[in-house]
């Protein structure tokens, strides 16, 4: 992590600035990749509380305790799955974003889940490519568990294309992340 920052466990007051992040961390993506009314569809309050309270959301902040970039996890046909990972653009190309996935990697390992899945767009620099140089693989078709291949689906009907689920492998891990 550089200095001035710090990945913690969400608590119930990150919650209320964990949608600013998302906003603004959707400004990056071109109207094609995400078109302006998707920038504005973000996760409910409701849904960090609850996450927070269940110990699958975690925070990266800044020395003043302002959440500047978070990452979101659920368990999906039997894997941990990064449900949504986002960096204030002003906070970006730090190592925040690798830093949230080494704490999502960490839970999971606990949690003794056998891999960690997501989803994300296969052209942009900051999505798939990231997530190969910390040790995940873009899955065959073949290899989509039902689940994946129905977000999948359901993404891909909400425009969202060049979609690819990835797939990180925990028990042969060496801390790539």
């Amino acid at each position: 992590m550089p200095p001035g920052y710090e990945i913690l466990p969400a608590r119930r007051e990150h919650a209320r600035q964990l949608p600013d992040v998302e906003r603004a961390a959707a400004t990056l993506f071109a109207p094609e990749d995400l078109s302006p009314e998707q920038r504005e569809q973000i996760t409910p309050e409701s849904e960090f509380e609850a996450a927070s309270r269940e110990g699958r959301l975690w925070v990266a902040v800044t020395d003043d305790g302002r959440a500047v970039g978070f990452a979101l996890a659920g368990e999906m046909d039997g894997d941990a799955h990064l449900l949504e990972l986002d960096v204030h653009p002003d906070h970006g190309r730090k190592g925040i974003g690798a830093a949230l996935v080494r704490r999502v990697v960490a839970w999971a390992r606990v949690q003794r889940f056998p891999a960690l899945t997501l989803t994300t767009f296969r052209h942009l620099p900051w999505n798939a490519p990231f997530y190969q140089r910390l040790g995940f693989r873009i899955l065959s078709a073949h290899e989509h568990t039902p689940a994946i291949a129905a977000v999948l689906v359901d993404q891909e009907g909400r425009g969202l294309v060049q979609r690819v689920a990835m797939r990180l492998e925990l028990s042969d891990l060496c801390d790539r992340a």
